[in-house]
């Protein structure tokens, strides 16, 4: 079973711990760091697929393409969002994610693409 392109899922999570930076001191307070949010788009993509994929197998990233446009501070409460764009040759699956803030205002926006591998469940 193929997922279909529309799809989509949103994960809600709370900018903390793993997900933080300072940039070194730099800025004088903790904020969602790139590689945070880049994660959290991730994972919301690699889950919202998982489900349908045949038994025996699973995602991985290839390519992330995304701005970080805004900071959101520790402990905002904040969603990923992951939208199902195609899939190519039954094993490539391009996304377009997007983290939004409490407010509803764009904090990263860009694309993602995941190669189906073969794994252990």
């Amino acid at each position: 079973m193929t997922p279909k392109p529309g799809i989509e899922a949103v994960s809600d999570f709370v900018v903390d711990d793993r997900l933080l930076t300072d940039v070194g001191g730099t800025i004088g307070v903790a904020v969602l760091s790139t590689p945070g949010m880049i994660s959290v788009m991730e994972r919301t993509a690699a889950m919202l697929v998982y489900p349908h994929l045949p038994e025996g197998k699973a995602t991985v990233g290839f390519e992330v393409c995304v701005k970080h446009v805004r900071a959101a501070p520790r402990g905002a409460q904040c969603d990923a969002r992951a939208t199902l764009l195609e899939v190519i040759d039954g094993r490539k699956f391009r996304f377009e994610v997007e983290v939004r803030g409490e407010e509803g205002q764009t904090i990263g926006v860009g694309t993602h693409e995941r190669r189906m591998i073969d794994a252990r469940r």
